[in-house]
């Protein structure tokens, strides 16, 4: 199953995506849960009315599947080729920073570069969605607490992450990232792990690799983050990025007004943004 939220006329919606037609959810069931988090609050993922007549996915504007999350829950140097380009060592635990839900926009919506930095970076990830709340979750139970899986651009604005040794300033200017264009449930991709993931960056592919090569597993990740805080419907874990981002490139490669960057995930799609200036 695909879930997917969007904008359609003056009004934010969700429903599903099958064989590329969008349906809505009835008004009778959105009048019970005005938005996916709601649904995945109260367990009816699998349960979703929706309308028998179908929409144009180019007809809509997509937002990120879960516009308005709890929690943004990032995971830096994660692949084994990404701590290598950094120079550093293999941490002893997962790096986690956060990011703003205003961040994150949807598949086809221009990301904004801002006018104080030309150091706009990509980083393609895969996006896990928590479904089941939990606390102190194990990582042999992780899975049972995974609603399903989305493609991520952690867009990032490297010189503002190299003012302080906290990522947060470069990981949250508004609309600099995007999520989607969809969220795959877990009973159709029950083993994300093998699937395999490339950034593309007008059309030439900038990373890739298999989603295997996590340094931290999906399960190691959940259980340590879970730890910290109490991890609830519709939570947002990216797990982190491979080696390739623009920063570590010779010359440095890096995103401008009039670019495209796609991030493709087998099993689940292509999550594909244009670049644009701040007005």
């Amino acid at each position: 199953m695909r879930l997917v939220s969007f904008e359609t006329g003056d009004r934010r919606t969700y429903g599903l995506v099958r064989e590329d037609r969008l349906h809505e959810a009835t008004p009778a069931f959105r009048a019970s849960y005005p938005d996916l988090r709601a649904v995945l609050a109260a367990g009816k993922a699998a349960e979703i009315d929706v309308e028998s007549k179908g929409l144009n996915l180019a007809d809509v504007i997509l937002l990120s599947p879960i516009p308005n999350p709890d929690k943004i829950i990032c995971v830096g140097l994660n692949y084994a080729n990404h701590i290598k380009e950094t120079g550093r060592e293999k941490p002893k635990y997962p790096s986690i920073f956060t990011r703003y839900p205003s961040s994150v926009l949807g598949s086809g919506v221009p990301l904004l570069k801002p006018a104080c930095s030309d150091e706009f970076d990509y980083e393609g990830e895969l996006a896990v969605i928590i479904g089941k709340a939990g606390r102190n979750i194990p990582a042999a139970e992780a899975k049972d607490h995974i609603l399903g899986y989305s493609c991520f651009n952690d867009g990032t604005i490297r010189d503002f992450q190299r003012h302080t040794t906290q990522f947060w300033s470069g990981k949250s200017f508004d609309d600099t990232g995007s999520m989607g264009p969809w969220i795959v449930t877990a009973d159709a991709l029950p083993n994300p792990e093998n699937e395999h993931l490339r950034t593309v960056l007008n059309g030439q592919e900038v990373q890739t690799t298999p989603i295997a090569d996590l340094a931290f597993s999906i399960g190691e990740i959940i259980e340590y983050v879970s730890k910290v805080t109490r991890l609830v419907a519709g939570d947002i874990i990216a797990t982190g990025t491979p080696g390739g981002v623009g920063r570590f490139r010779s010359p440095p490669l890096y995103m401008f007004e009039g670019d495209r960057i796609e991030v493709e995930i087998t099993g689940i799609g292509r999550l594909s943004n244009p670049i644009a200036n701040v007005n």
